[in-house]
């Protein structure tokens, strides 16, 4: 389980954020943990209603930043659905997540004009975890995040851990042009700057392991089985559409 012991710090300010708070803080790790029978994938503890409202809290849907100028987003600002990914590099079930379910969720619904999928850096073991987070903000500066992201989830990429080499390695492999200015932004103010602030929206959350997730105000904890976010991106799809 990947969790945050002295940094998680919910701030309960709506009835919406203290629901999340309890259901990332207390199903993570039955979302996240191998399951029985020696088998390695995660638990599917998540259930998405029939009724597409069911389990959306609106004040949450604010979480999501439909900046356009967004370099660690993917999709259309306007898109009726965002799915908000808080996770870190060194999570096993967040490289899980990203080499098997993100792909066909981009190209399902990514693609299509549906999904928008905003990334935030939510570091939450230790030093490497913080340079790695520091170091995909960076390569975001010169266009190349998901790229960067892509090879530092490889598999096996993580055993290999995030040091100053290994994370320039990665850089240049993500195909990040300058790599002088790679290492000047890594390791420079406004990166600490943006990853301390995606890192207090989690903490607002109450979420305390990696992955966890919000689509349209919907808060879903773990690397959940494929089903779970394409039902919840459907149901919120169809509840935008009702609401036009």
């Amino acid at each position: 389980m990947s969790q945050s012991q002295s940094k998680s710090k919910p701030i309960l300010v709506v009835s919406g954020v203290a629901v999340a708070a309890a259901l990332l803080g207390v199903v993570s790790y039955t979302a996240t943990k191998p399951a029985s029978g020696g088998s390695s994938g995660p638990s599917s503890v998540a259930e998405v209603s029939a009724d597409p409202a069911g389990g959306v809290y609106p004040e949450l849907e604010a979480y999501a930043r439909r900046d356009a100028s967004d370099k660690l987003a993917l999709g259309r600002a306007d898109a009726p659905v965002v799915l908000i990914e808080y996770a870190d590099f060194k999570c096993g079930y967040c490289g899980k997540f990203a080499r098997d379910t993100e792909p066909e969720l981009i190209r399902k619904y990514v693609d299509n004009g549906t999904l928008r999928i905003e990334w935030r850096n939510f570091p939450i073991f230790g030093e490497e975890s913080e340079a790695a987070a520091r170091a995909s903000w960076a390569a975001g500066q010169q266009g190349r995040f998901w790229e960067f992201h892509k090879a530092a989830y490889a598999d096996g990429a993580k055993e290999k851990g995030f040091g100053e080499e290994r994370l320039t390695a990665l850089a240049r492999e993500a195909g990040v042009p300058d790599l002088a200015r790679f290492a000047k932004d890594t390791n420079g103010a406004a990166a600490r700057a943006a990853v301390g602030k995606d890192q207090e929206q989690g903490y607002s959350l109450g979420a305390t392991s990696t992955p966890s997730f919000l689509v349209n105000g919907r808060p879903i904890a773990g690397a959940q089985p494929i089903e779970t976010f394409t039902e919840a991106i459907e149901a919120a799809a169809k509840a935008a559409k009702g609401n036009r």
